[in-house]
């Protein structure tokens, strides 16, 4: 692609124009605090080698954290669709910030425990309201576009976030939660001053119940396959530290290898993440899971920082042909009036796989690192064959939610 492509206005807006202003301050609040967003990744390290626990024990932890988000979903799907988008959002970033500043302070594991429970139940409590405003503020055809950038502001905030986590993680962890706080709050306040609630009036809402997105078949098996490819893919955020640093390697070693991750999703998603979004989601989805899957086996055959590194681009370069897919799919799926509760199901579904991960990875890490990498990428493939086998009946639910 030359320059002169990439100067056109019809190629700029392609990628980023005609999306609604409230659409952008969303983006920005999401940048800053995924900017923020460093003791997260680096909390298995914290655990072990700050408070001395084993493997085990911080896997236990980084799981009951993965309760509380999971619970989180299904409370914060039922208040976006209630309550409204707004206030679900900007809550949950401000209990963030008070849980980060607690579990910094606290040194007791019961109060560790506690702590990492509640901020499990706050951390992720506003994405089924910020896959809902996407649904109401952007047009189906726009869809994947939108929930792409979102992942582009992610990983680019990701990017910053790991190298500057990994230093402080030899400096002192209290500025990585003071940091995260700070930008937690940004990020509700931004959304409370910029965006509008796009729930509609009491009088002009439709009712629904979980129990309805629990009867839709399609979504719930889209939920199962996310459970299984979660818990392949955030290996890479909490056993992978631990495997690294077991490994002989640094904090900053693993900040640095990580960071690739985020770099290349910024080069890459906004040039390809249009052209996917336009193709087949079933079959886009299925093909950069089994990318992944490829990426995590090969990491059982490397050791030094460079076999590190390459396998992060390859599963990276499955990444960058998923992103927004999975958003666009819940969307199509959801009627208007249960956006909140199906984006929480989704939600839900990602939170279960994110606390199994922590149970499998450490477990097997135990093992061996080979027996790790190996079963995660076989794990994910089963995940693309699931999503083929449900294809064809997705299709069919896309095309007729566009009629």
């Amino acid at each position: 692609m030359t320059s002169t492509t990439l100067a056109k206005p019809g190629f700029l807006r392609s990628k980023v124009g005609g999306l609604p202003r409230a659409f952008w301050a969303l983006w920005t609040g999401t940048l800053v605090n995924r900017v923020g967003m460093m003791v997260q990744p680096f909390i298995g390290v914290y655990l072990t080698q700050v408070r001395g626990m084993s493997y085990a024990d911080a896997g236990t932890v980084m799981a009951v954290f993965g309760v509380g988000s999971l619970l989180s979903q299904i409370v914060a799907g039922w208040l976006a669709d209630r309550l409204g988008r707004r206030i679900t959002l900007t809550g949950g970033m401000v209990a963030t910030a008070v849980a980060m500043v607690a579990l910094g302070y606290s040194v007791s594991l019961p109060a560790i425990v506690a702590t990492m429970f509640v901020l499990g139940m706050a951390v992720d409590a506003y994405r089924p309201a910020s896959t809902a405003l996407v649904a109401d503020l952007v047009s189906p055809d726009d869809r994947p576009r939108a929930y792409g950038l979102l992942f582009w502001a992610l990983n680019l905030g990701f990017a910053v976030a790991m190298v500057a986590g990994g230093w402080l993680a030899r400096v002192g962890y209290g500025w990585m939660f003071w940091i995260n706080a700070a930008t937690s709050l940004v990020f509700g306040l931004l959304v409370w001053r910029a965006v509008p609630e796009t729930l509609p009036a009491p009088g002009a809402r439709e009712h629904g119940r979980f129990a309805d997105v629990l009867k839709d078949r399609l979504m719930v098996a889209f939920s199962l396959i996310t459970v299984v490819s979660t818990m392949a893919y955030t290996q890479a955020f909490t056993t992978l530290p631990l495997a690294m640093t077991h490994a002989g390697f640094t904090t900053v070693d693993y900040g640095l290898v990580i960071a690739v991750n985020g770099v290349l999703i910024v080069l890459l998603q906004p040039l390809t993440g249009d052209w996917f979004g336009r193709r087949d989601h079933s079959t886009v989805l299925a093909l950069g899971l089994a990318i992944i899957s490829a990426g995590f086996a090969l990491t059982a055959f490397v050791s030094g920082l460079t076999g590190y590194t390459a396998s992060v681009v390859l599963w990276t370069l499955g990444e960058v042909v998923t992103a927004g897919v999975p958003g666009a799919i819940v969307a199509s799926l959801a009627p208007p009036h249960l956006r909140g509760r199906y984006a929480g199901m989704y939600g839900f579904a990602w939170s279960g796989g994110a606390m199994l991960a922590p149970l499998l990875g450490t477990r097997l890490l135990e093992v061996s690192p080979a027996a790790l990498w190996v079963t995660i990428g076989a794990v994910n493939l089963v995940a693309a064959a699931g999503l083929l086998a449900i294809g064809p009946a997705l299709r069919r639910r896309t095309v007729s939610a566009a009629r």
